[in-house]
């Protein structure tokens, strides 16, 4: 059983942990380099992208399927062509996750900190340990 994340303070908003497809989706560099041209250059088909990118056809259209299936493309169909435009939602949603996660890691060090910082002030009033 693992436990449950701890609560936004006050204030602030709560962000899910994103989904693990979004993590492999940008694990792959050129994955994330079909993004970034998508993104520039969006709506875009596969086939202009491996026209510009140093990959096949095929494999585009392969990292644009899992881009996709992570929510980070979205495409639409064009008589026989499929044009793909990037979604921005999951990648803001992830700044958000990250922006709270490391906050809450900052809260939870700073209370070590300050934890550890109150026990070397009372351990130098006490003699060393003997040996």
């Amino acid at each position: 059983m693992s436990a449950s994340p701890d609560p936004a303070p006050a204030g602030r908003t709560a962000h899910r942990e994103p989904p693990d497809a979004l993590f492999a989706a940008l694990a792959d560099a050129t994955r994330r380099q079909v993004l970034r041209a998508v993104a520039d250059e969006g709506p875009v088909t596969a086939t202009v992208l491996a026209d510009r990118l140093p990959v096949s056809r095929q494999a585009v259209a392969k990292h644009l399927a899992l881009l996709r299936s992570a929510g980070l493309v979205s495409a639409e169909r064009a008589g026989r062509e499929t044009r793909f435009t990037a979604v921005s939602e999951p990648l803001d949603d992830l700044a958000g996750w990250a922006e709270t996660t490391g906050r809450r890691w900052d809260d939870r060090l700073d209370r070590l900190r300050r934890r550890f910082d109150r026990g070397a002030v009372a351990s130098t009033d006490a003699p060393p340990p003997e040996m």
